[in-house]
């Protein structure tokens, strides 16, 4: 089903772990409708890049966000969030393009160097842009872009 142009209902609930785990990831109406708001917001992004997104992650029921260590507060659990990338940029170079973007993000992660997490808010977009660095002690985010 389509959500957008170029962003499908299959493609933003998809996840490896929840079919090797048979956990649910079918989102309910509420879900559906953030999950067209992040799809029309992926597109935007495409356009910013000139080039396709790819999404790795982006709606998670509760089982699979405690499955795959999500937090509790996940943007994710609402269908407000992405993990995404673009080929042929590296994504710093994508969190960039889009931190330098009027876009309504609410928050801009780029998480350790292997994909950016944007994800909306129900209300007020706070536009907050981190780093997230993983180290044997865990997750550790930084302001801004490393």
């Amino acid at each position: 089903m389509n959500l957008t142009e170029h962003f499908t209902l299959e493609e933003l609930v998809a996840s490896q772990v929840a079919t090797r785990r048979r956990i649910d990831n079918r989102p309910g109406p509420v879900v559906l409708k953030n999950l067209y708001r992040v799809a029309e917001l992926l597109e935007q992004v495409r356009a910013l890049a000139g080039r396709p997104i790819v999404v790795s992650s982006g709606y998670r029921s509760q089982q699979l966000n405690a499955a795959v260590g999500g937090a509790r507060d996940s943007a994710h659990l609402q269908g407000l969030a992405a993990d995404i990338t673009a080929p042929g940029m590296s994504p710093r170079q994508l969190a960039c393009v889009i931190r330098d973007s009027g876009l309504p993000f609410d928050q801009l992660i780029c998480e350790g160097g292997a994909w950016v997490h944007i994800g909306l808010a129900a209300g007020a977009p706070r536009r907050q842009v981190l780093t997230a660095t993983f180290n044997q002690g865990g997750t550790v985010y930084s302001q801004g872009i490393a």
